[in-house]
């Protein structure tokens, strides 16, 4: 979920996109419904990643409230 930057192992990097993967995940396998809200994942981060997730949310113009839909876009279906 998260990534040292490079020289410094201290730091850590927090990325929406890892965010958007690992939501992905939770409801491909039921785990979360696309109408939950973004802070249902706070549940599967550790809070102390879930810090630096939040701001780079809010950077990126996510409320906590808005729907885990809202975050992953919409999924691609093969042909039925």
């Amino acid at each position: 979920m998260i990534l040292p930057t490079l020289g410094s192992p201290q730091k850590l990097f927090y990325s929406v996109d890892l965010l958007q993967e690992e939501a992905r995940h939770l409801v491909e396998k039921g785990a979360i419904s696309r109408q939950q809200p973004i802070y249902i994942l706070c549940q599967y981060i550790p809070a102390r990643e879930w810090v630096g997730l939040e701001c780079e949310l809010e950077k990126c113009d996510y409320l906590l409230r808005d729907s885990i839909g809202d975050l992953i876009g919409k999924e691609n279906w093969g042909d039925d």
